[in-house]
């Protein structure tokens, strides 16, 4: 491809610059080969040329089009070259947060500087088991890649993490670690996960400091191997530490601090486990006070030393290791403030009362005088005697400083080692993942030892990187056999052994260490004269002689000379050292046990020689040598492991969250290898694509005849026309190959391709929309022609009608006129006529009037008179009948008195009343004669009214006429002249009654005032009513709001129920974990002891059936508990101490649970027994009081009797009369002659049972009266006292004697009581009596008032009628008959509903009235049966004859474990679901449960229940990952709980059941706990369930959702790197339908198995929010999947999942709303987002999503195509300032794991258990029917 059609106009490139690296410029005009520069325009419109070198004719590297910017893979980039990377990193960056990006194998990390809430477990658990290229860059990405080729190649793994200081090396091996951890579960019983996590506070705190560029910098390097055992579990884990950074002990630079421990030491001084070591702020000592920054912000070192002695703990290490670490560092803190002082040249002292070396010597446990001398003394030794001489301050300053880093170098190794110790497993390592955190490449402006070593490993690191990348480009070449040709690449090789050969920097620093007097002056002399004209790589500045420098892979670095041989030697006075020995301390001595070792081993290979001699040298190893022999070993496992890279970069040195400095950048990606990693990627064939994603992002440029059948010859032949030349790419078996630049030029030729067919597409819609505007206009103009003409016409027939309506109206006002006149004329003649007439008929009526009044006054007159009279005579005869009455009272009273005494008195009392009642009955009888009188007077009175409306209407009819007559007579009135003599009387009477009139208008106003009045006060009362019913209606608003607040309140308290539930749920599935670990312990245990010895087999075998019980006595009750279980629960407590103890004490806290509930059960049992008991004493104290009552109920029972014969009679003849009228069992129809006498026979019963109740009250009573009346003196009598202070006479302060002589034996109050009783109950029916009445009044008044309306409405419609014509006047009386007869119709309608509603009533109560006639004759007493002796008696159950079964199962005890193994654990789910009842095994079970609560034993009982419990548990355990077992077994476990519930006798629950089913219900056990124990049981299965479900969902439910493209064409494949191609072979797809059937699969299953339909909604709710969950957290991972076109294809898979709900009929199980956050999701992909108004329908739509989900979406939001556009910055701020006050979670993944609280709603069945038969297929014969 030539360079002109590249560099043409409006292409972009890349221009150097000093500040920003790179910046973008554009062509303004094309290139042509041979220009010397370039046309550009900058980015802010600036234009410049660049100059183009003629002899190399270096271009500037182009820019890759916007479509390809913020790749998760760089190597997907179509230009490969340094620019296109740093772009690519600053917009993921910057612009979308993202600060993880792929760069081939590699993983570039950059330090945000800021918390990101990308850690969570949920995020680990969305990476766990997902391809590395199907998840956005993460560090979890990379382990999860490790972790999965490790269990599949069984190959051990390594990732290397580096980078320079404040990089974020550190972190991401912590998070590294943090994902095996969490990943994988450890096989042994300690957590050795936890472990290994606590270990990174510890070497945190020993091991990190903060520098200038970096507040946890790590100061050392180390590499973590974490053992796996076969399972892939974590059992171990080794730690191997590099280089650690000594002088940082002893020296800081301004603005760092020394490590952290000693800090966190000085922060809890105050602790009073400290107090000795005499500590105190972090400023006061030396070592921790140089750089003058004690403290780092936002950290609490206080906090965190509570962290690292939590970390020690937990890996073993006691507070007693604890308290000596931290007092050999407090030594080290004090040992620095020892001040040497300078006495000459080369003397010092030190003061022997310096408080700090007093401090260090007692800490350490050494002499003071010795370690002052000899920290100011040394010896020399020669060959022939040893001398002390004293040294320097500057010498005694530095052998205490070398003395201070001896010591925390060796504490640190001795730490190292006891993490690893407490690390190491006792199990065999199958694998390892190895962690390296080691610094990378440092450059300062003073390079000193430190910076060489460290330099010095990122050489060997970069050369084994650059040998592995090779390694893998040329590995998929020959997989995919296309031909290959070395690639040429950087080989760091001869700086390395510039290092490290013979003769090298290493080997001549070792020599000069061995020298006597060496120094490094003459090292530095030594390395110019061998390597300077030798080594390219090595050279030696200008200005000075004291300096090296060396040219590494990432840049050149110049090293000081100054303390190379002293920091190699790292000598320390062995003196000091021989005095530290001395000491005992025992952590000092163990620490320096290990030089002695080291020592003797170095040394026993000169002795094995047997030389005699000097003393043997001190052989020890330099610095130097340990590292490289160190670094050699560790690329010796690097290289035995499959390496991956992660290079953290530091984006700036202020630490400015999400900024990034482009040359610090840069510097950082050449130093560590991701330049050269994109230089080997660009040397071959970078870009690679399947055919098939070729196929579909360009066809788009080839026309529709050169699509084949086989895509990947179509793509040959396309590639062929596109790119002529043949080395820019190659076909492989599965991919394309392009070198690079060419994916660029493929996507410009379908830009352009595209942008034609968008201009093609415009045109045509705008030709389009042309015409038809231009159809419009012509349309428009011809309907306006229309119009106008239409107008014009209008116009003139307009006038032409006012023309002849002028005409019209002349003719009419002419006519007009001379009517007027001539009607005037008339009425003028008629008036005067009215005027006479009138006046003569008042004058008549006047006259009348007066003699009419004359008579009424006489006769009221009269009538006054003669009721004077009468009323004298009356007053006089009544005085005498009372002076009359009063003496005959008083004798009567005499005579009652002397009657009252006696029993004959009473008696006629009694007689007098039922007389009395007699009449009472008699009177009632002739009021409802009366009440049938009246009704029917009220009809005779509505027939006269009838007739007299009638003759009123034929009067005025007559009237009419005589009218009629009187008009025709006044024409023959007489003349003129006599009319205006009448007129002229007629004025002057006029104005008389003027007057009158006035006087009346008068009073009529006066009337009026006072009406007005009335109707003011009227309305004031209204006023008043209005404000009360104001108030009362706030009233009831304040109510409506309470009511609304109690509703929200009980919202809060259902919410708050089911979030308890959950919590309860997920504590039981813990708890049941925890006791299925405790039985896997205790198997494992007896397993042990089998193995051991034949004796242990014995006991192990014996200890089977304990076992058993103890598992069966977790979930046994009071009811249950028997003596074995004590016994077991004895052997469980003395099983070895191999059990885990928590386990342990957690079970033997709920035996004592248990044991305490057993007891509290027996305790309130017992209190039972004794209540009962105290009642039946009771019980018989009263029976001698019953017998007087049982006397006087014996009357009654006799004639109860002889009722009951009358009632057999009627209703044999009830039978008689049935049995003649139809022979079959059909009811009566009603108005049939059997069904008359039925009803006449149960109203007269009922009558006759009411008459009865009444009389044997009144009975009872006085008996019972007499009875303790008779027995008062006894000892009956004076249980019974009658309170006579009821009566109001007997309420009163004083009482004379007269009460007691009235009142003697109680006779008065008795018949006073009898008397009240009997009014009461007159008074009841006398009121009965007048609602009666009064109902039958009010039914009258309504159909009086019924019919007056009607005949109103009649009148109205018939003088409407007689208005109307013929015609209409018919069809207004047919409409009106029409609506009569329906609303008659409807009206009897509504009646006979009635009548059928008590029918059905009546026969119900017929039916229950023969039930309970038939049970009273079936419980009379056998003795009566004689007298019927002679009647052929015939028992209806006599033809029932076949055997009736009771629904129980009888088995033989011991049979329990056959039943359970037949019945549950060999049990297969599939044949038993598909031929028989759902839930056999269950209604199994509880018949024979029925069996044994029938014969009363509850070891039986216990026994049954407890073994199901655990066999369904076992076989849960055993087979728990086949969905169809735990399905089967959750609907079996539902209904036998719902079985316990249902035939408890519970009243709750009975009233679902047939009477059939009731007589199935347990009798002698209450088994609420076990229904209990089922539900926990269920709970389990449930969970498990659950899980299983998921388990088969999950691996379909990302690839269906999301992945699948469903809608062919919608979605466009974009270029993607090595990571995400990394496979040959293309995967299987997975399309929604996929995903259905398997939905489908577990809801057939589940119908099948018979699980409740509200359970089945649970689940499938429990599906969906799968779904949604993993769908939407992929989606948050995941920048390919955030398009448009994506979201409309998750809307489309929506729809499917919600067209399954509906055709299932789920749609209300809260499925749809689970899938509302994704649905969300979708639409925010789709919606507009530009605008503020746009951001607010975001916040508005979006209420499922929380703020950091939509902030993550709209920041991954990716265009597919060139014409989307990325969400902008600003729109970003805007949503996140709109939600700023949302609360909620800040949680960025949706919780995949939760599980919603499952209830269980009480189900009955409506299988009767009689009806069950057992197939013969289940091998229970030993169960028998009953």
């Amino acid at each position: 491809m030539a360079a002109s059609e590249l560099y043409s106009k409006d292409a972009r490139v890349w221009l150097p610059d000093a500040a920003e690296v790179w910046k973008s410029a554009e062509l303004i005009k094309d290139y042509t080969p041979g220009d010397l520069s370039l046309s550009l325009q900058l980015e802010d419109g600036t234009k410049v040329e660049h100059k183009i070198d003629p002899r190399t004719n270096n271009l500037p590297p182009l820019r890759n089009p916007n479509i390809l910017v913020g790749e998760n893979d760089l190597t997907a980039l179509s230009y490969l070259h340094e620019p296109a990377v740093l772009h690519n990193l600053k917009v993921r960056f910057i612009d979308s947060k993202l600060i993880y990006t792929y760069c081939g194998i590699v993983l570039v990390a950059i330090n945000p500087y800021e918390s990101l809430p990308i850690y969570e477990a949920d995020i680990i658990n969305a990476y766990s088991g997902q391809n590395m290229g199907d998840m956005d860059p993460h560090i979890f990405a990379v382990a999860e890649e490790a972790y999965k080729q490790m269990a599949r190649d069984e190959r051990n793994q390594s990732i290397i993490v580096s980078g320079e200081s404040g990089a974020g090396k550190t972190v991401s091996a912590k998070y590294a670690m943090r994902y095996f951890a969490t990943v994988s579960c450890s096989s042994s019983d300690t957590n050795i996960e936890e472990q290994v996590l606590a270990s990174s506070p510890i070497m945190e705190a020993l091991g990190n400091a903060k520098t200038t560029r970096n507040d946890n910098s790590s100061r050392f390097g180390k590499y973590i191997e974490i053992g796996f055992d076969k399972k892939h579990s974590i059992i171990g884990a080794n730690m191997r530490t590099y280089l650690l950074e000594k002088s940082r002990v002893v020296f800081q630079a301004h603005g760092e601090r020394n490590y952290h421990i000693f800090y966190q030491l000085c922060a809890s001084s105050h602790l009073p486990e400290f107090k000795a070591f005499k500590l105190g702020c972090a400023e006061d000592f030396h070592c921790t006070n140089q750089g003058q920054s004690p403290t780092i912000d936002g950290v609490d070192d206080a906090k965190e030393m509570c962290n690292t002695r939590r970390a020690f703990s937990m890996l073993g290490i006691g507070e007693s290791d604890q308290i000596e670490i931290y007092q050999i560092l407090s030594a080290i803190l004090h040992l620095s403030n020892v001040e040497v002082k300078d006495q000459s040249v080369d003397r010092c002292s030190i003061s022997p009362d310096n408080v700090h070396l007093m401090v260090f010597c007692e800490l350490m446990g050494v002499p003071c005088d010795e370690m002052a001398h000899w920290l100011c003394h040394r010896k020399l030794k020669t060959t022939t005697e040893t001398y002390v001489k004293s040294v320097s301050k500057a010498n005694a300053v530095y052998g205490r400083d070398a003395l201070a880093k001896h010591i925390y170098a060796r504490l640190f190794s001795w730490v190292v080692g006891r993490i690893n110790s407490a690390l190491k497993s006792a199990l065999k390592q199958h694998s390892f993942i190895g962690v390296l955190d080691i610094y990378g490449f440092e450059t300062f402006d003073v390079n000193s030892f430190e910076q060489f070593c460290i330099n010095y490993a990122n050489e060997k690191l970069q050369q084994q990187f650059n040998l592995h990348v090779f390694k893998l480009e040329q590995e998929e070449y020959m997989k995919e056999e296309i031909p290959w040709s070395l690639i040429d690449f950087y080989d760091n090789q001869p700086c390395i052994n510039l290092i490290e050969a013979k003769l090298g920097v290493l080997d001549l620093l070792d020599e000069e260490c061995k020298m006597p007097k060496g120094s490094d002056d003459t090292w530095a002399q030594k390395l110019y004269n061998t390597l300077l004209k030798q080594n390219t790589h090595f050279d030696k500045p200008r200005l000075s002689n004291r300096a090296f420098i060396i040219h590494h892979f990432a840049d050149k670095v110049e090293y000081q000379c100054l303390g190379f041989v002293e920091k190699n030697k790292d000598t320390v006075n062995e003196e000091q050292i021989n005095v530290l020995k001395k000491s005992k301390f025992e952590l000092l001595l163990r620490l320096f046990e290990e030089d002695e070792k080291a020592k003797r081993s170095g040394n026993k290979p000169a002795s094995v020689t047997g030389r005699a001699g000097p003393a043997p040298r001190d052989n020890k190893k330099t610095v130097g040598l340990q590292f490289r022999q160190s670094l050699h070993l560790l690329m010796d496992t690097l290289n035995a492991t499959t390496p991956h890279y992660v290079r953290c970069i530091k984006p700036n040195d202020h630490k400015s969250p999400f900024t990034l400095d482009p040359v610090r950048a840069v510097q950082q990606l050449r130093a560590c290898g991701v330049l050269e990693t994109i230089r080997i990627s660009a040397a071959g064939f970078p870009s690679r694509w399947t055919y098939q994603e070729f196929f579909h992002r360009y066809r788009v440029l080839m026309k529709q005849k050169d699509a084949l059948p086989d895509q990947k010859q179509t793509c040959k032949n396309l590639l062929e026309k596109l790119i002529k030349d043949r080395e820019k790419y190659q076909f492989g078996r599965n991919k394309i190959f392009f070198r690079a630049g060419q994916v660029a030029y493929l996507e410009k030729l379908r830009s352009d391709k595209l942008r034609i067919a968008c201009v093609r597409i415009q045109k045509t819609i705008r030709c389009w929309l042309a015409r038809k505007k231009y159809l419009r206009m012509r349309e428009s103009a011809i309907t306006i022609q229309r119009h106008v003409r239409g107008h014009q016409a209008r116009c003139y027939v307009k006038f032409l009608r006012r023309t002849r309506a002028a005409v019209v109206i002349q003719r009419n006002v002419r006519m007009w006129s001379g009517k007027r006149r001539y009607q005037q004329q008339r009425s003028a003649a008629i008036t005067v006529q009215c005027f006479w007439r009138s006046y003569m008929a008042r004058k008549q009526y006047y006259k009348l009037m007066y003699e009419h009044k004359a008579m009424v006054i006489q006769k009221w007159v009269k009538c006054w008179l003669a009721k004077q009279r009468y009323r004298r005579i009356r007053a006089a005869i009544i005085l005498l009948q009372s002076c009359v009455r009063r003496m005959s009272a008083k004798k009567e009273l005499k005579k009652l008195k002397v009657e009252a005494r006696s029993v004959e008195h009473f008696k006629k009392l009694n007689i007098g009343m039922e007389n009395k009642i007699m009449q009472l009955q008699h009177k009632i009888n002739e009021q409802q004669k009366e009440n049938r009188e009246l009704s029917e007077m009220l009809s005779v009175v509505e027939k006269a009214q009838t007739v007299e409306r009638d003759r009123q209407s034929r009067e005025i009819e007559n009237l009419r006429r005589s009218e009629q007559e009187a008009r025709a007579k006044a024409e023959t009135l007489p003349s003129l002249l006599e009319q205006l003599s009448f007129l002229q009387e007629r004025l002057e009477i006029t104005c008389r009654e003027k007057e009158d009139l006035e006087e009346q208008t008068k009073a009529y106003k006066e009337e009026t005032q006072q009406v007005l009045d009335e109707l003011n006060m009227k309305n004031s009362l209204m006023e008043n009513n209005i404000d009360e019913l104001s108030k009362q209606i706030l009233e009831q608003a304040q109510e409506l709001t309470d009511i609304k607040s109690n509703a929200e309140n009980t919202k809060q308290l259902e919410k708050d129920l089911t979030e308890e539930r959950s919590r309860y749920q997920s504590l039981l599935s813990e708890h049941l974990h925890l006791e299925e670990l405790h039985r896997d312990l205790k198997e494992e245990m007896n397993d042990s002891i089998v193995r051991n010895s034949t004796i242990s087999r014995q006991s192990s075998h014996k200890r089977t059936d304990s076992n058993y019980s103890s598992n069966s006595s977790e979930f046994s009750l009071s009811l249950g508990s028997t003596e074995g279980d004590d016994v077991s629960v004895q052997a469980e407590d003395e099983t070895p101490a191999a059990v885990d103890l928590p386990i342990l004490l957690k079970l033997q806290m709920r035996v004592k649970e248990l044991e305490q509930d057993k007891q509290s059960l027996w305790q309130q049992l017992d209190k039972k027994e004794e209540a009962q008991q105290e009642t039946a004493k009771e019980v018989e104290e009263q029976k001698t009081v019953g017998r007087a009552q049982l006397d006087l109920e014996s009357i009654k029972r006799q004639e109860l009797e002889s009722e009951n014969k009358k009632l057999k009679q009627d209703l044999n003849e009830l039978r008689k009369s049935l049995t003649a009228e139809s022979g079959d069992l059909i009811p009566p129809a009603p108005g049939s002659l059997p069904y008359n006498i039925l009803l006449e026979q149960l109203s007269s019963s009922n009558d006759e049972l009411e008459m009865r109740k009444e009389e044997v009250l009144l009975l009872r009573s006085h008996m019972v009266r007499q009875e303790a009346l008779k027995h008062r003196d006894s000892a009956f009598g004076e249980s019974v006292k009658l309170d006579l202070s009821e009566m109001p006479s007997f309420q009163g302060v004083n009482r004379s004697t007269d009460i007691h002589t009235l009142n003697e034996d109680g006779e008065l109050w008795l018949a006073y009581e009898g008397l009240k009783e009997t009014n009461r109950l007159l008074e009841c029916q006398m009121q009965e009596q007048e609602r009666v009445h009064d109902e039958k009044y009010r039914t009258l008044e309504e159909e009086v008032n019924k019919l007056k309306e009607e005949k109103k409405q009649e009148q109205k419609l018939l003088a409407q009628s007689l208005l109307l014509p013929e015609d209409a006047r018919i069809e207004a009386s047919l409409k009106h008959e029409i609506t009569r007869l329906t609303k008659e119709n409807l009206e009897l309608l509504e009646h006979q509903e009635k009548q059928d509603e008590t029918i059905r009533k009546l026969k119900k109560q017929l039916k229950l009235y023969m039930k309970k006639v038939e049970d009273f004759e079936a419980s009379l007493p056998r003795k009566n049966s004689s007298s019927v002796t002679n009647v052929p008696v015939r028992t209806v159950n006599i033809t029932r004859k076949e055997k009736e079964y009771q629904g129980m199962l009888e088995y033989k005890e011991g049979d329990e474990s056959r039943l359970l193994k037949n019945l549950v654990i060999d049990l297969k789910p599939r044949g038993v679901a598909v031929s028989f009842i759902p839930g056999l095994p269950a209604y199994i079970i509880f018949m024979c449960l029925r069996y044994a609560d029938n014969v009363n034993d509850d070891q039986r009982v216990s026994t049954l229940l407890n073994s199901t419990i655990s066999s369904i548990k076992s076989v849960i355990k055993r087979r728990g990952d086949d969905y169809e077992v735990v399905s089967f077994w959750l609907a079996n476990t539902c209904r036998l709980m719902h079985c316990l519930k249902q035939y408890s006798g519970d009243e709750g629950f009975t009233i679902h059941n047939t009477a059939k089913q009731n007589e199935h219900c347990l009798t002698n056990f209450e088994l609420s706990e076990y229904q209990q124990v089922f539900g926990d049981l269920a709970i389990q299965i449930y969970r498990q369930l659950i899980k299983g479900m998921e388990r088969i969902l999950q691996p379909v439910i990302v690839a269906s959702m999301l992945e699948h493209e469903t809608i062919q064409g919608v979605l466009g494949s974009k270029p993607t790197g090595l990571r995400k191609r990394s496979t040959s072979f293309p995967e299987q797809d997975v399309t929604v339908e996929d995903l259905l059937q398997r939905l489908s699969v577990m809801y057939t299953t589940m119908k099948q198995h018979g699980i409740d339909s509200d359970l089945i909604k649970q689940v499938v709710k429990q599906q969906f929010y799968i779904i949604c969950a993993l769908t939407l957290n992929h989606l948050l991972l995941r920048k390919d999947m955030c398009s448009w076109s994506k979201g409309l294809q998750i809307r489309y898979n929506v729809w499917q999942l919600e067209e399954w709900l509906s055709e299932r009929e789920l749609t209300d199980c809260g499925a749809k709303e689970t899938l509302e956050p994704l649905v969300q999701a979708a639409q925010l992909l789709q919606i507009k987002k530009k605008t503020e108004a746009d951001a607010q329908a975001i916040c508005n739509m979006c209420n499922a999503l929380t703020t950091a989900q939509i902030v993550k979406i709209l920041t991954l939001y990716t265009p597919v195509v060139e014409f989307e556009e990325r969400v902008s910055s600003d729109f970003i701020a805007t949503i996140k300032s709109l939600l700023k006050d949302r609360k909620e979670s800040s949680s960025l993944m949706m919780d995949a794991k939760q599980i919603f609280s499952v209830t269980f709603l009480f189900t009955p069945s409506c299988v009767p258990l009689d009806t069950i038969q057992i197939p013969a297929s289940l091998n229970l014969g030993f169960l028998n029917r009953i």
